[in-house]
């Protein structure tokens, strides 16, 4: 897309001259503006746009945007406005569009133009716009000409050319007196006077109209001030009440949390309490029943030891009756041992001892050392039981002469 690099008046100067229509696109650097430059950059859209249209692209945020906003009033960002010859918009885009729609657009203005339906009136640059910067004293993001309204093709501002140097119109007085002080600065002037009025009184009763507003809106904002000072205090002290009963009712909810806190706090320690008491008597039920397990088991215990002992010793007084354990101790040093039965006769003893030895030592006798005895040829005939030699006992062999010997055989 072709822009116009210079400023608006030499845009619309140029417009003027080459009979073509005055685009102007304010964009901002949102995603809608990003999308409707992109619009204007398509190639079917310049070329379309740089056969009818001298076109220039404005910042939203920029004195420039100020104080076009303050004749046509841009309603959002991004806009583009179509503007005839006479200063009346044919076409005004808010927002974003595609391609496609942008190009109707285009031909319908294109097709308006050619029509000759933006009238007879002419607008033009004052010179003054190119020095001034725009009135900051007042607000301009709420601009009190509407389009279509307040600036119809008769009551448009309209400057002379840059190149004259001079006002070439006059000015409408109604519809200077709904205008903004801000106007003076704007990049248009309303006129619709006769060429034949001295610019200087033009001017003069222009500023005296701007002094008479400054000075209405100097107490509509007074007035406006002291309602919002009452309508801030109203606030203030609706907000401490509302606050007041807030902190109120907080400080309520507060109170009725402790108590039921406090109520739950009594309740689990009576619990605690009632368990620990449980827990009491069952360690002591449990001890006590221990305890006589532990007396059961221990009476149990003794009287199976009791009875293991019963049974032992009837097993050693078995044994001590059935069984004898004799050691035969020889003169040398020597012993034999042999187990009899209790009710063996001591004879037979002497025979295992004298077929065990032979005629070593000859005939022999047999006592017992502790206590001292020498078991006669009767004991011989007598059981180890009744001689008290079970269950065990140690018997001495005695050697005896000749004598004793045939004695004994004779026995």
């Amino acid at each position: 897309m072709l822009w116009f690099d210079g400023s608006i008046p030499e845009a619309i100067h140029c417009a003027k001259q080459r009979s073509l229509v005055f685009v102007v696109v304010i964009a901002g650097e949102d995603e809608q503006s990003k999308q409707l430059m992109s619009s204007w950059e398509d190639d079917s859209i310049s070329e379309a746009a740089q056969n009818c249209c001298v076109a220039i692209k404005v910042d939203a945020k920029s004195d420039t945007c100020v104080q076009f906003s303050q004749i046509y009033p841009v309603v959002c960002i991004p806009s583009s406005f179509f503007i005839g010859v006479s200063g009346i918009p044919l076409e005004v885009i808010a927002g974003s569009v595609p391609p496609d729609v942008l190009m109707k657009r285009i031909n319908k203005v294109k097709k308006m133009h050619s029509q000759g339906i933006g009238g007879t009136a002419v607008t033009e640059v004052h010179d003054s716009m190119e020095t001034r910067p725009p009135d900051n004293t007042e607000p301009t993001s709420d601009p009190e000409v509407p389009v279509g309204a307040g600036a119809s093709p008769g009551s448009l501002f309209t400057i002379s050319n840059p190149t004259k140097g001079s006002l070439s119109s006059s000015v409408d007085e109604d519809s200077v007196s709904s205008a903004k002080p801000s106007m003076e600065n704007s990049l248009f002037c309303q006129a619709t006077c006769s060429e034949s009025e001295n610019p200087n009184s033009k001017v003069e009763r222009l500023t005296k109209k701007l002094e008479e507003r400054k000075e209405q809106k100097k107490k509509e904002q007074k007035e406006n001030d002291i309602r919002k000072e009452i309508e801030r205090r109203k606030m203030g002290k609706q907000n401490q009440e509302f606050k007041r009963k807030q902190d109120a009712e907080k400080a309520k909810q507060i109170l009725e949390e402790r108590n039921r806190e406090k109520a739950e706090e009594k309740a689990a320690r009576e619990r605690v309490k009632q368990q620990i008491a449980m827990d009491r008597a069952e360690r002591a039920a449990t001890y006590a029943r221990m305890q006589q397990d532990e007396k059961v088991a221990k009476q149990n215990l003794l009287q199976v030891k009791q009875a293991d002992q019963d049974a032992r010793k009837e097993l050693q007084i078995r044994e001590r009756s059935t069984i004898s354990r004799i050691q035969f101790r020889l003169p040398d040093g020597s012993s034999l041992t042999n187990q009899f039965p209790s009710q063996t006769r001591l004879q037979e003893a002497w025979n295992f001892a004298f077929e065990e030895i032979g005629s070593l030592y000859g005939n022999f006798s047999l006592a017992t050392m502790y206590p001292r005895r020498e078991f006669t040829s009767e004991d011989l005939n007598k059981t180890l039981l009744e001689l008290k030699l079970v269950p065990s006992a140690s018997i001495v062999l005695l050697p005896r002469n000749v004598h004793q010997a045939k004695i004994g055989d004779a026995a």
